[in-house]
């Protein structure tokens, strides 16, 4: 049996990161996931708190040539409905950002991680599926499917929405769907993006363009499944032009890179986030549709908060971290999966009173700069607005003492 002070099941994004930030600890980690990953055309947004963690870690300059900036996000009410809302744009610089954030490629994003994994001593690669994992008093054995065996003081499972790894520690999940599903899709375009996100708000769910590098963006259309089926099936010179005519032609001329992918939306939460030794990250605790720039950036703040716990100390000795990361990351997981569940209805919702409530909340951040200081702040990081204002108000107490030793020193020379 090979052992190990951390195992990581799942090698996606989620994953290969948290073997990342676990290894930089100090932890012997194990990276157990099959080899075989199909190519993923998808793209992700992260934010500044996001971004940030990169760098500790120091991967961002090699991810960064591969990004581009999120400088402004704007909202657009593409729907026809009795009720519509004006447009809000959202500009990082109201915050003090050069950027909310970056958007990657995930291929040449997980291409980066899968070389600094093999460049890392302390990172064992195992190329195997895990078909239980069985928690005793000295560590959790993971029964591999090659035959193999590990031992690990703590498992980290971040293998996926159906993760072995939940099943098998008796975690129960709430699912449910939604009569959506989306297209992504990578498309070039005549005109400059200007480092603009923008999302029409549709009648059957967001249509989200984000920026790439050059005059290129990514396309996250959310759609009644068999529309998302009718364009999927499209060839490229006709799937561009329907993206040209939702986008009312801003960029100019679309052209289509690729095939398009379709994803059936749904949601999930786990219901606990840690049991024991073992703890779930990404989607093996939480799943929600692509609004709103959440997914990745919810599932690092849970590698932050293992991180975190286990700083200084060893793993092997530690049979009730699951109970302290799940309670470190219950408000945070809930709070956001409820606050998209949320506005994701509310686009499907022909009821007026729902309409005249979105409507009415985007009217508001469009008159109103400290409200939109404020989502802005929580968009990027949770508790971001009150540790702005925390920080805002140690730096004016800060100028006012310095202020007033100054002026006692210039009473004392006279």
């Amino acid at each position: 049996m090979r052992q190990f002070d951390i195992a990581v099941v799942g090698a996606g994004l989620a994953g290969s990161l948290a073997a990342l930030a676990l290894a930089d600890s100090g932890a012997s980690v194990a990276l157990i996931a099959p080899p075989a990953r199909a190519n993923d055309g998808r793209t992700t947004a992260l934010m500044d708190q996001s971004i940030a963690f990169l760098k500790t870690l120091g991967l961002w300059e090699e991810i960064a040539r591969h990004a581009a900036a999120l400088e402004t996000m704007q909202i657009l009410d593409g729907t026809a409905r009795l009720l519509r809302a004006p447009p809000v744009a959202f500009r990082s610089g109201e915050v003090g950002l050069e950027a909310f954030g970056y958007n990657i490629p995930n291929a040449p994003f997980l291409a980066v991680l899968d070389a600094r994994i093999a460049a890392t001593g302390n990172i064992v690669r195992i190329e195997s599926g895990v078909t239980a994992a069985n928690a005793f008093e000295e560590g959790v054995e993971l029964t591999l499917e090659d035959g193999g065996r590990v031992l690990a003081g703590l498992v980290a499972g971040a293998d996926g929405r159906k993760s072995k790894i939940r099943e098998s520690a008796g975690i129960g999940v709430k699912a449910w769907s939604y009569p959506q599903a989306a297209l992504v899709l990578n498309f070039s375009h005549e005109r400059p993006h200007g480092n603009v996100s923008t999302e029409f708000h549709t009648e059957s769910g967001p249509f989200t363009q984000v920026p790439l590098p050059g005059r290129r963006s990514s396309l996250v259309w959310v759609l009644p499944p068999k529309e998302a089926a009718r364009l999927g099936d499209l060839s490229a010179a006709d799937l561009g032009h329907a993206v040209e005519a939702r986008m009312q032609s801003m960029l100019g001329k679309v052209t289509v890179e690729g095939a398009a992918q379709r994803f059936p939306l749904s949601g999930m939460t786990a219901e606990r986030f840690g049991k024991g030794r073992i703890v779930l990250l990404g989607e093996a605790a939480h799943a929600f549709p692509p609004i709103g720039a959440q997914g990745l950036n919810l599932s690092l703040r849970d590698i932050m908060a293992l991180k975190e716990l286990i700083q200084g100390a060893t793993p092997a000795n530690d049979a009730g971290i699951g109970e302290r990361f799940d309670r470190r990351r219950q408000a945070d997981i809930r709070s956001r999966t409820l606050s998209v569940d949320l506005l994701n209805r509310s686009l499907l919702s022909d009821f007026l009173p729902v309409q005249f409530l979105r409507s009415a909340g985007l009217h508001l951040l469009s008159a109103l700069g400290p409200l939109r200081s404020i989502v802005m702040r929580e968009g990027i990081e949770p508790l971001g607005s009150l540790k702005a204002f925390r920080d805002g108000l140690r730096e004016r107490v800060a100028r006012k003492a310095a202020s007033s030793c100054a002026k006692a020193s210039s009473r004392s020379a006279r």
